[in-house]
């Protein structure tokens, strides 16, 4: 379990003995409640769900809780990374089969060994009833124990006279559910081993159950509850008028509410502090709430006072979520800043934002509220430029073999999250809508949901999405997963990206796919590396759907138009045109990153010069590498890699009046980079891995803005490689293919090389930053309807 979860009760410490050791009770347990899952601690209205977990929450430290189940142990796991659910000390699983400690899901010995003895083996029960007419094997995940699908018109002593030749039991439930155990073994029977080895104060136990296979549970001596709306064959089959069983009106949790309450095991002072509803900050009136890891703007502090600016970071996206805050709807905005220490009294700055996306601090009307949240700089140099850029960052881009593994570093990680989940309880009014964005932000959903149900939870992955194993090397997977689980809309930039999640979330959680949609023909589905021809739009998980969408992040192409209708860029245009004629102008355009592939490039660039010599002097490749931010490591070994061989290369081939690469390590203005993108006759934009990329979008719009038709060579396993229909797809794994294919370009058809920079030009327009953000926000607020406690 992550460490953001409900701290896990530490009435039961490991104790050294012989054997191996086993968990002793260090203080006497308040009270034990022993309950089934489904249909009784998971089941009744999400308010009486809410307040008996907010309970056992405050009460953690003294109460010991046990999970009794019929689902196996691999169907209880991704419940143990569920943030609102009280975390067991015990698990009984598999109809009483299976006992394992909660904690680290070891085996309770000798137990689990006695259980194993008497069990005759799976093959020989499925050989013994496989034959049986009627019964229908049930493939779920189980241990010692063998389940069918069964009528109760098929339950006939033949089945009885079977299992005894096999020592075995037999329990139907449920008028379809028929499982075959252990002889003596159910969840009653082991529930009484355990109390017995662990010496937990049989008088202070509570039971719960719902269907037939919580007969043994509810038989035991201990104090039970049947829920309300149990099966009526439960009820049957028990004593009437039994003062330990309580038959509670509520059902599943509001049930066990009754019965603690019945019990005198919680009084009514206790019940009276959980909330009847869930608390906001009576000040808070944020109806949407952006999480990024930056503010949208640049602070300068001259003369002791602090000026605010534009970000120059040029792709739109910051611009275009400030246009979202609209006047008369409140918002707010959460980031960090960099503080001397966390207990900083860091500034909220509240401003008003023009129709342009301009800031404007001070005004009378100031609908957007800024709260940063303090950290020092040693917090964000390893939560974000070393766990998230050495741990998250090659899994995300499929690069399992530069991953570095260190769980000192995702504590942190998660309490970094804690602070944003903390700050947005306080700040979103009821019912708001939250935008997260980004892998930096994973573990916000899962510290949050719990605090505020209310909530409407939206995330965005800018990055890719790697399919499952290479996704499972992250020994927190489960608790990613669950946590983005919480949120009630997931976007990616492509299809591929949700069916990697998709596939994920199935294997961790057990999510049930409730629709799908084909991707034709907004995307590629065929001939294409990252091309699926569905997608998956609806998950269920845990009794509550999760929505997915593909949104593919578009550029402001408006943006790039103005700056080409400036006659200084028209004239650095047309300088750079001079400075190339007679010459092919290949751009490179990425910032310093292995997962760019700039080593492979530069290799294939070398190749082709070999291979096709009449190139000589007619071609140049320009290479813009934006550095690294100041302290990344990770990419000081790409960049000298990357040194050498542009050396090298120029060093070969380079004549007088000619250098074959011409490479800027450095970051351009916008507008400098703008006139390179219409000057130049092909975007070469190859990364090994890209979640979608800007560069091959805005080379498209400034080559539309003049009139040109150049050339766009995009990677296959970059995300606009589905959505850009009439770029060159290449392999950028396959030198030789990068090659060619860069070839190619240069010789391309001048009627293809129009007919496909239009094609690019009009997909471009039309689904740019603005329609990306406003129908990403379209589809997140197609809300769930959220019941409060109490209503």
């Amino acid at each position: 379990m992550f460490s953001a979860s409900p701290a896990s009760n530490v009435s039961l410490q490991r104790a050294p003995s012989e054997g191996g050791g086993r968990y002793q009770p260090e203080l006497p347990a308040r009270f034990v409640l022993a309950t089934d899952l489904d249909g009784t601690f998971l089941g009744g209205s999400p308010a009486e769900r809410e307040r008996l977990y907010a309970l056992l929450r405050r009460h953690r430290h003294e109460v010991v809780i046990i999970y009794i189940t019929g689902r196996g142990l691999e169907g209880v796991m991704p419940l143990l990374a569920m943030p609102e659910l009280p975390q067991p000390d015990l698990i009984i699983c598999d109809v009483g089969a299976t006992v394992v400690y909660g904690k680290d899901l070891q085996p309770l010995q000798p137990l689990q060994n006695e259980i194993e003895q008497q069990w005759p083996g799976t093959h020989a029960v499925r050989r013994a009833f496989d034959a049986f007419a009627g019964l229908h094997r049930q493939h779920v995940p189980q241990e010692r124990r063998c389940s069918y699908y069964a009528n109760a018109a098929d339950i006939n002593e033949a089945l009885y006279t079977r299992a005894h030749e096999l020592d075995c039991d037999l329990v139907f439930s449920a008028g379809r559910y028929l499982d075959i155990l252990p002889r003596g073994i159910n969840k009653g029977t082991t529930l009484d081993a355990v109390v017995a080895h662990l010496g937990l104060p049989a008088n202070r136990v509570l039971t719960a159950g719902d269907t037939l296979n919580d007969l043994a549970l509810l038989q035991t001596t201990y104090r039970g509850v049947v829920v309300g709306n149990a099966e009526p064959s439960l009820i049957a089959a028990l004593p009437p008028d039994q003062q330990r069983l309580y038959h509670a009106r509520h059902e599943g949790a509001g049930g066990i509410l009754e019965a603690l309450r019945y019990f005198d095991l919680v009084s009514e002072a206790e019940l009276a502090e959980v909330p009847a509803r869930v608390a906001t900050d009576a000040d808070a009136k944020a109806e949407l709430v952006m999480l990024y890891h930056r503010l949208p703007f640049q602070e300068h502090t001259r003369g002791g006072v602090t000026h605010f600016s534009r970000h120059s970071s040029p792709n739109g996206i910051i611009p275009t979520l400030l246009g979202l805050f609209r006047k008369g709807q409140r918002g707010a905005w959460v980031a960090w800043t960099e503080a001397s220490s966390r207990s900083a009294a860091a500034p909220v700055t509240e401003l008003a934002i023009d129709a342009d996306g301009n800031l404007t601090p001070g005004a009378v009307d100031k609908p957007l509220r800024l709260e940063r949240i303090a950290l020092t700089k040693a917090d964000i140099d390893l939560y974000y430029k070393k766990f998230a850029k050495e741990a998250l960052w090659p899994v995300l881009f499929s690069f399992p073999s530069k991953v570095t593994i260190d769980h000192d570093h995702w504590a942190h990680f998660v309490e970094v999250n804690r602070l944003f989940a903390n700050r947005t309880a306080a700040t979103a009014k009821f019912g708001a809508t939250v935008w997260l964005h980004d892998y930096n932000l994973w573990m916000v959903p899962a510290l949050l949901r719990p605090q505020r149900p209310d909530l409407t939870l939206a995330f965005f992955h800018h990055t890719a999405f790697p399919a499952a194993d290479i996704f499972n090397i992250l020994p927190w997977a489960r608790d990613i997963v669950v946590s983005l689980m919480q949120c009630d809309y997931l976007g990616f930039h492509i299809p591929r990206y949700i069916e990697n999640f998709v596939d994920v979330a199935r294997a961790m959680t057990g999510a049930e796919i409730i629709g799908r949609q084909p991707c034709a023909p907004r995307f590629k589905t065929y001939g294409c590396s990252m091309g699926v021809p569905e997608m998956t739009h609806t998950l269920r998980f845990a009794g509550r759907d999760v929505r997915l969408g593909a949104h593919p992040v578009g550029i402001d192409v408006d943006q790039i138009e103005r700056l080409l209708a400036q006659q200084i860029v028209q004239a650095r245009v047309e300088a750079l045109r001079e400075e190339f004629r007679g010459k092919q102008c290949v751009l490179s355009v990425e910032r310093l990153d292995y997962v760019k592939g700039p080593i492979e490039k530069l290799r294939a660039f070398r190749d082709m010069l070999v291979a096709h010599p009449e190139l000589h002097g007619k071609v140049v490749l320009v290479s813009i590498c934006t550095p690294a931010a100041p302290g990344m490591e990770v990419y000081q070994g790409t960049r000298r890699q990357v040194d050498e061989l542009v050396g090298q290369i120029n060093g070969e081939f380079s004549t007088v009046g000619w250098t074959p690469i011409r490479y800027f390590y450095r970051s351009l203005p916008f507008e400098e980079l703008v006139a390179y993108y219409a000057a130049c006759d092909v975007a070469w934009v190859t990364p090994l891995r890209d979640g979608l990329n800007l560069v091959a979008k805005e080379f498209v719009a400034a080559q539309a803005a003049i009139g040109s038709h150049g050339v766009l060579v995009v990677s296959e396993f970059a995300g606009a490689a589905v959505e850009l229909h009439g770029a060159m797809l290449t392999n950028p794994y396959d030198g030789k293919h990068l090659a060619d294919t860069l070839f190619a370009a240069l010789h391309l058809d001048p009627v293809d090389r129009r007919l496909r920079a239009e094609r690019l030009a009009s997909i471009v327009r039309e689904h740019d930053v603005a329609a990306w953000g406003e129908g990403f926000l379209a589809a997140a607020q197609q809300r769930r309807v959220y019941e409060p406690p109490g209503s």
